[in-house]
Order: structure tokens, then sequence, then C-alpha cells
């Protein structure tokens, strides 16, 4: 029995075979607002004042900064966003039908956030192969909410290798039990996905399926943000509710269900 509407039905389906979903932003103004607020401490970072373009200024902010600096710019950059009160429910915003349609509407969103910045050719900022749920901390039940705030293609974006092809490949994971990551990446490398994502769309990937990143071997510098999302009453793994996840959207009869007891002082 599938209660779902045909659009639903239709979303869901894609998802489970790929492992994936791009489509544009749900808000575009509150994804034009978290773009410039990092845009802007940025360059309090550098010293400089707010780019009247962001999008320019990201992408070529590898003309102001080194290797060395990056990983304390992206500190700052994290660090601001997190005193920002509204970023976390404008990035909710940028996808919000679409995290309810694939995992339901009553959430829990990762407290803290990750940012991505790579620049050219800058071998220090690699994510290799991977599942996130490989004798790690995370659930399956979480599905990650990826947004880039440059135009993302090829190198400079994040590979995937999609859910039917994952599925077969993870029966054949002992055969690479003691040649390694690198190998096993050199494996499926004609049947991964480079994700291409221009600014103004989102990313929702379950992090059961392998991926990662390389190289950016583009002219410009990737920036991507990414927060995780689930059911709230889904099984959690080591990432634990409150600590790792807060809730946003519990729904009334959840709540008075959680806070019920039941009377006594009497028998039966």
């Amino acid at each position: 029995m599938d209660f779902l509407q045909p659009q639903e039905k239709e979303l869901s389906l894609s998802f489970i075979q790929k492992g994936y979903i791009i489509q544009p932003t749900e808000d575009r103004a509150a994804l034009d607002r978290i773009q410039s607020q990092i845009a802007t401490l940025a360059a309090t970072f550098l010293g400089k004042e707010p780019p009247q373009n962001p999008t320019d200024f990201l992408n070529n902010i590898a003309n102001s900064i080194g290797i060395a600096q990056l990983n304390d710019l992206r500190l700052h950059v994290i660090s601001g966003l997190m005193e920002t009160d509204w970023f976390r429910k404008a990035y909710f915003s940028c996808a919000r039908s679409l995290l309810e349609t694939l995992v339901g509407n009553e959430l829990v969103m990762q407290r803290n956030l990750g940012l991505s910045v790579q620049l050219p050719h800058d071998d220090s900022s690699l994510l290799p192969l991977h599942s996130d749920v490989w004798g790690s901390e995370c659930s399956p039940f979480e599905v990650v909410l990826w947004i880039p705030l440059v135009d993302c293609y090829r190198t400079k974006s994040m590979f995937v290798l999609p859910a039917s092809l994952d599925r077969q490949w993870r029966d054949r994971m002992h055969e690479f039990a003691d040649k390694g990551t690198e190998s096993l990446f050199e494996a499926i490398e004609p049947e991964v996905e480079w994700l291409k994502v221009p600014y103004g769309n989102v990313v929702v990937f379950t992090p059961t399926i392998m991926h990662g990143n390389r190289v950016n071997q583009e002219a410009t510098t990737r920036w991507t943000l990414n927060i995780r999302f689930k059911g709230v009453f889904t099984p959690y793994s080591d990432k634990r509710l409150g600590e790792y996840f807060s809730p946003i959207s519990v729904r009334p009869v959840s709540r008075i269900g959680m806070k019920f007891q039941l009377p006594g002082g009497f028998n039966e």
C-alpha cells in the first residue's frame, strides 16, 4: 500500500535508483543570502571589504589566499555561520519539500556544518572514496543536503557511484580488502558520476553510496556546504540526538506522546 502522490513516487524512485537528487533550490533568496554571508566572512578574514559580486569573489579567491591559510579561513567562515542566527533555517528552506518527501516531515538537523573550500590544484583538501556508513558513526537513515556556492562541475565537484551500481560493487568489496581505497576507485572510476551542479541548485544524497572528490583541476575554487538530516524517530548510530543532531520539526502529536504518562493510583 502506497499513498504517495505521483510526483512523490517519481522522486522517490529516482532517489532509490541513483542515490541522489539534483534540483533548483526552493528558496533562492535564502541561498543568495547564505552565499553573500560567506563571501563577507571570507573577505573579513582577508582584511577586504564585502565583495560586490560574491560569485566572482569566491570563484577567484585563490588570487588572495594560499593553501597554508586555507584551513584558518575555513574555520573562520564556519564559526561565523554558526553565530548567524538565521543560517540554519535558511539552509533548511533551500530544500525543505525535497527533504520532507525523501526523509519525512519530523526531522533532525546536524548541529554543525561541513564546508569545503578546494583551491585549483590543491591536493591538501581531498576526501578519498568512501561511504559514510562503512564502519563509521553514521546511520544509513541519514541524507546529506549538499549545496554549492559556485558552479560545480567535473573535478570541481564531487563524484558518486549511483546506488544501482553501488549495490553491485558492495558485494565485491572483499576483493579489495588488501588493496586500499585507491585501488577500488580505479576499478569503479569508469562508472562514477561527477555531479554537475550549477549555483542555484542543491543536491540531496544518501551517504551510503560511495562518493568523494579528487584534485580540483579546474581554473576556479570549489565552495560547498553540507549538512545532514534524518527522521527524528529513525535509528541513530554514534552520532546522537542532542549531541550531533537537534530536532527542527517535531509535530504536536509526537510531543504529546513523548510527554504522556499513564495514570497511576488505581488497580485493574
